[in-house]
């Protein structure tokens, strides 16, 4: 998507910035930047009004959930950085560490953010194969592998909780309603009575 907006800005001068729905912090900032754009008071203010009025509905919930989630420890393996970046703030949200992090294709400059936004001891990997996110899924002690369809085998072979994070949802987990929608799939995967069978 950046090569577009870049291509669209060099040829057609249409300005562009990265923006992000996923969590309540993104969701937030993405709200302020977009109306700044504009320019225009009154947008700015409206803003402002509509994020505290949407995070005031889901505090309450997003904090039951850091409760009960606080500690847990999540492995992340996604397509893209940008994806990345927005996942490593929604966990954080809810009180999980990340501490594994990868992508298929992310750029220079996502991987510069992740490395600002993780704990030092985070492995961070590129284009990483099944055998390497075994390893350091096991040797950090994951309690959870987010990824796409190919990474469900492997997480379910080491007994570890799964979400599958790619487009195709029934659910959304953008705004402030898909933070909460997050949240309540991270508890009930996580949380599960099977993961006392294993």
């Amino acid at each position: 998507m950046i090569y577009l907006a870049e291509k669209m800005k060099d040829l057609y001068g249409i300005p562009y910035f990265n923006v992000s729905f996923l969590g309540l912090e993104d969701t937030a900032e993405s709200l302020r930047k977009i109306a700044s754009h504009f320019g225009d008071a009154e947008t700015i203010i409206r803003a402002e009004e509509i994020i505290e009025e949407e995070v005031s509905k889901v505090r309450d919930k997003i904090e039951w959930y850091r409760q009960r989630l606080q500690g847990k420890k999540a492995a992340v393996y996604v397509g893209g950085g940008f994806k990345a970046i927005s996942l490593i703030k929604q966990f954080k949200e809810i009180g999980i560490d990340v501490v594994m992090i990868g992508t298929q294709t992310g750029r220079k400059e996502e991987y510069e953010t992740i490395n600002e936004l993780v704990d030092e001891g985070t492995v961070i990997l590129d284009d990483a194969n099944p055998s390497e996110l075994e390893r350091f899924m096991t040797e950090k002690g994951a309690n959870l592998l987010v990824g796409g369809v190919k990474e469900r085998p492997l997480a379910y072979k080491l007994g570890v909780a799964f979400i599958d994070h790619n487009h195709d949802r029934k659910h959304p987990l953008s705004g402030f309603v898909g933070a909460v929608n997050f949240a309540k799939e991270v508890y009930s995967t996580l949380c599960s009575p099977v993961w006392k069978y294993l």
